[in-house]
């Protein structure tokens, strides 16, 4: 069987300066890696220009970070390597034993409580205000909640466009945050698109790991996790006019001998039977989205633009990390805070070889610093296959 796309779908058709996009999916710490990629990519490419940028749960934090910065490509890869490198567990979910006593004490009311009237309010199993005040500090919006230099960039036609995907939790749909210039929206089945200002909130709602970050209160609903229903990561930058696609996925792509390996000996513990369910919403739907792309690829190339009915041959490169991150994570998780430390590992955190659960939260300046290294390396291991992506049409 062949494996999924790493380098382009189809023959290059185009190139133009404005149809490149950069697709970002999830992965809570994991999109450190994203990170560490693009860095090796500036270096091969320093004039690199990223019209058009969509990301979705962490990888929605890398996503407008980059489209706010106003200077060259190349100083904003780098100030957002820095931002994970100072990054800390700390700062994005609270760990101190008061706290997390006290949400452990409230769900565990709630648990017994049969949903009596005194039912203590919860809202995920961990806090995450140091992460919002840490983008607030980091994007500096205005008092109005704009992030300026978003809105700069598209005026200054260095920024096409920014998407941010989250969940709508009372509707079930998949909502795509648009700001641009002469964008449309779009609608399809459990999922459409809605032009917005990007603000801290929508990277709040995109990034918010079910059940384990609180959803955040948008416009008409609560909203989580970008990836929980999206199932096509690609489309909105489809609908956003990218012919070219740059995915960087952080799924390890086992062979056929690794796939076969057990990864546990016992019972599956609740932190492994977590991790598969967070690796299928965050990881899987991106190859599936490949797969499919390609096959319309070759469909509709063949055809004359007249009868393609709209569609157009889209050109896709995923690259993914060289080793398996969720094993990475592993080797790290002695040096986490102790309460929180001791709280993963009665989910069983400790009783997989691969404890992907523990990857995603795995916010610690040594497995980040891994991340990075690693992304660097694999971009150079898969530069050939961005260059021809890179490169202008003949």
């Amino acid at each position: 069987m062949d494996s999924p796309p790493t380098s382009p779908t189809t023959a290059k058709t185009h190139g133009t300066v404005d149809d490149l996009a950069l697709v970002l999916v999830g992965g809570g710490a994991r999109a450190a890696y994203q990170v560490g990629f693009l860095r090796g990519l500036i270096r091969q490419h320093p004039q690199l220009r990223l019209p058009i940028i969509t990301g979705s749960s962490a990888g929605a934090i890398n996503a407008v970070y980059l489209s706010a910065q106003v200077g060259p490509l190349k100083e904003a890869i780098d100030g957002l390597v820095n931002l994970w490198r100072a990054q800390r567990v700390e700062q994005v979910f609270r760990v101190d034993t008061p706290s997390l006593a006290a949400l452990v004490l409230r769900w565990g009311i709630r648990l017994v409580s049969g949903g009596g009237v005194l039912t203590p309010e919860v809202q995920g199993l961990l806090d995450t205000a140091p992460l919002r005040e840490f983008l607030e500090r980091t994007l500096q919006p205005n008092a109005s909640g704009e992030i300026v230099g978003i809105g700069r960039n598209i005026a200054a036609r260095r920024l096409r466009a920014l998407a941010v995907t989250t969940s709508n939790y009372s509707t079930g749909q998949s909502v795509i945050w648009l700001q641009g210039a002469d964008i449309e929206d779009w609608e399809r089945p459990n999922r459409r698109s809605r032009k917005a200002t990007i603000t801290v909130e929508h990277i709040m709602a995109s990034a918010a790991i079910p059940l384990f970050f609180p959803a955040v209160r948008l416009d008409d609903g609560w909203y989580g996790d970008g990836s929980i229903r999206m199932m096509t990561p690609c489309s909105p930058a489809i609908h956003l006019g990218a012919r070219r696609i740059l995915a960087i996925s952080n799924r390890y792509q086992r062979s056929a001998n690794e796939a076969d390996e057990p990864l546990i000996s016992g019972y599956p513990p609740p932190a492994q039977i977590a991790g598969q369910l967070l690796q299928a919403m965050f990881l899987d739907d991106l190859d599936r989205d490949g797969w499919n792309l390609r096959r319309l690829n070759q469909l509709v190339a063949p055809l004359p633009p007249e009868h393609r009915r709209g569609l157009h041959p889209v050109e896709l490169v995923i690259v993914r990390p060289s080793e398996d991150l969720g094993r990475l994570a592993r080797a790290f998780e002695p040096q986490l805070p102790f309460l929180f430390r001791h709280l993963t590992r009665s989910l069983g955190s400790r009783d997989t070889a691969s404890p992907d659960l523990l990857s995603l939260l795995m916010f610690q300046q040594d497995y980040i610093e891994q991340l990075l290294e690693l992304g660097e390396a694999d971009a150079e291991r898969q530069a050939d296959a961005v260059a021809e992506l890179l490169a202008p049409a003949s």
